[in-house]
């Protein structure tokens, strides 16, 4: 008889996470510009604002349940004593930071297993571990991904 082993889940198989990129997160066969709308001047804020379009909720389904690594910036939710263990990942230094934020498909809510030191969250990171669509809104943003991180390490350039 056959063992359990090819009905075990994708995420039992990997040993060695899939190293991803934020492009990695659109859907699939969808380009960022078909995300962003025209967009519009906000004047009293001297801000542009996109406008997007039903994409920006849209996620890679094949990425649900997998284990993966993937680079990206902190934006701190909750800093404790031993460090940062909630936060989202954005693509860049400063999004959600400044107004507008990236759409919900380019943000993740990451859960560390181990913080993070707090007095090094400018740096960017590598995230590891499990990878879910997850649609979460909060007063920074819509995220529609959520990780829980099993390991985090510095992003060398």
């Amino acid at each position: 008889m056959f063992s359990g082993a090819l009905a075990t889940p994708k995420t039992a198989l990997a040993a060695t996470p899939k190293e991803i990129t934020w492009d990695d997160l659109l859907p699939v066969g969808v380009p960022y510009s078909e995300i962003i709308g025209e967009g519009e001047l906000d004047e009293v804020n001297d801000t542009w604002n996109p406008i997007y379009d039903e994409n920006a909720t849209k996620l890679n389904e094949s990425l649900d349940g997998s284990y993966i690594k993937m680079p990206g910036f902190i934006i701190p939710f909750d800093i404790g004593v031993k460090g940062v263990t909630e936060f989202m990942l954005v693509p860049y230094m400063g999004a959600c930071i400044h107004m507008p934020p990236p759409p919900a498909n380019q943000l993740v809510m990451v859960n560390a297993k181990t913080p993070w030191p707090s007095d090094d969250l400018w740096n960017p990171v590598w995230v590891i571990g499990m990878m879910r669509m997850q649609l979460q809104t909060t007063d920074l943003g819509q995220t529609g991904y959520a990780i829980v991180a099993d390991q985090m390490e510095v992003y060398e350039w």
